[in-house]
């Protein structure tokens, strides 16, 4: 599958990324909306992955703190590159800004992902919107 992706802000995204994160976090994994929407959108950096057709299919961001979050790929995108596409675009931004690390808060069933990008658990399993969550960290060389 062909895939592009923009960084930007939300502001510029928004029209794309919040329809996707609803889609995965509301819709299907029934997080509250209220809990969806923060005050750390407008100051965060956002990816969006499009397919050929120019479709929004995941989406992510990065906090001004090195966090990753939001990462999320519609249902039938998942198993074809894009998340990792996305994890390893805000990888790259916070390395190229100076952050010495990212961290995110992956739900469990995740983490599997994320190791393989080189993100290891840090502490105990906690609950986050009813979801299980591991706290995971990736340093940079």
């Amino acid at each position: 599958m062909k895939v592009s992706l923009t960084l930007g802000d939300w502001e510029s995204l928004k029209p794309e990324a919040q329809p996707v994160r609803y889609e995965v976090f509301v819709v299907e994994q029934n997080v509250p909306v209220e809990l969806e929407w923060d005050d750390m959108d407008p100051v965060s950096l956002h990816a969006v992955a499009r397919d050929e057709q120019g479709r929004a299919l995941g989406t992510g961001r990065l906090l001004p703190d090195g966090h990753i979050g939001r990462m999320a790929v519609k249902k039938n995108a998942r198993g074809t590159g894009i998340g990792g596409r996305i994890l390893e675009a805000l990888m790259e931004q916070a390395r190229a800004r100076g952050d010495k690390s990212v961290i995110l808060s992956a739900q469990t069933h995740a983490a599997p992902f994320y190791s393989r990008f080189g993100f290891v658990q840090e502490g105990e399993e906690f609950m986050e919107a009813g979801i299980p969550h591991i706290q995971m960290r990736h340093e940079f060389n």
